[in-house]
């Protein structure tokens, strides 16, 4: 029997989780490059660059925390949500904490943000800008999105940032989102879809899972699993192609492999989109 191939995508959700969660991990501990390869020199400040390129302000970068942009992101989410002071916003899988630091500012002192995240490297990077600056209305929960550790019809708004995409149990995290808004209350998410199929080298490739890829969905089904949810009104900010928009590169390793299959960036043009869309709660 050959060698277990360390780089094929798991079977089992439980495993692919694990795999993200180290991932991410190493980047927030600065072990793993969070957006362009090490090898890149197109990159500068790869981190800012790709803020920019997907829609950051500059003003707002320089208003967060040292270290809360890691260049995770595929979209700038909270300058489409209209958050008004006093109100309680929930931040999906916030990571180092930049869209979170940015509602924060939005809501006032007399708002609140929540951020979930399942990586303790994350949580701890959050945490301690949060010190930095002396920001006290915002908070950092280590859960599972799937199994969101918030009451019931509890928050205003619900962000989140190119994150759902790596989650294997979608329509959990919808249904999450459901539960914890209140009646009438509303998202805005962005995330990576499909507009046609991965090559398999892609699809079953796990560096490509953990960089936003081979874990996005085709995009009917996507917004299926919203609806089913009971989210309706659903529109479409921004739908760009992710893989152009942002100087998206795969890490050497991932290109090395995928070319012992002939695929290059390019054979994925216009398939892989990076969208921005709103979403509600009804009253009733």
């Amino acid at each position: 029997m050959g060698d277990k191939d360390e780089t094929a995508l798991p079977a089992d959700p439980a495993q692919i989780v694990e795999k993200v969660r180290d991932r991410y991990g190493r980047i927030a501990e600065g072990k793993e490059p969070g957006c362009c390869p090490t090898s890149s020199s197109s990159c500068g400040d790869p981190a800012a660059a790709v803020a920019v390129a997907i829609g950051y302000q500059g003003k707002d970068l320089e208003a967060v925390p040292s270290g809360a942009n890691l260049g995770l992101g595929c979209g700038a989410p909270i300058d489409v949500l209209d958050l008004k002071p006093g109100e309680t916003v929930l931040d999906l899988g916030s990571g180092p904490g930049l869209d979170a630091f940015l509602a924060a500012r939005r809501v006032g002192p007399a708002g609140r943000v929540i951020g979930v995240d399942m990586t303790p490297a994350m949580l701890e990077r959050a945490r301690a800008g949060a010190a930095a600056i002396g920001i006290t209305n915002v908070e950092f929960r280590q859960g599972r999105l799937e199994t969101l550790p918030l009451a019931d019809a509890s928050v205003d708004a619900v962000t989140s940032n190119c994150v759902i995409n790596l989650v294997p149990d979608k329509a959990a995290v919808f249904r999450e989102v459901a539960r914890v808004l209140r009646p009438g209350g509303r998202m805005v998410i962005s995330d990576i879809l499909l507009d046609g199929p991965l090559p398999r080298a892609v699809a079953t490739d796990l560096l490509a899972y953990v960089g936003c890829v081979a874990g996005a969905m085709p995009r009917q089904a996507y917004f299926d699993l919203v609806a089913a949810a009971g989210l309706t009104g659903v529109r479409i900010h921004k739908d760009v192609d992710y893989l152009a928009a942002g100087g998206y590169t795969f890490t050497d390793e991932l290109q090395a492999r995928l070319d012992r299959s002939g695929v290059r960036l390019r054979d994925l043009e216009g398939r892989v989109r990076s969208i921005t869309f709103g979403a509600f709660k009804p009253r009733a």
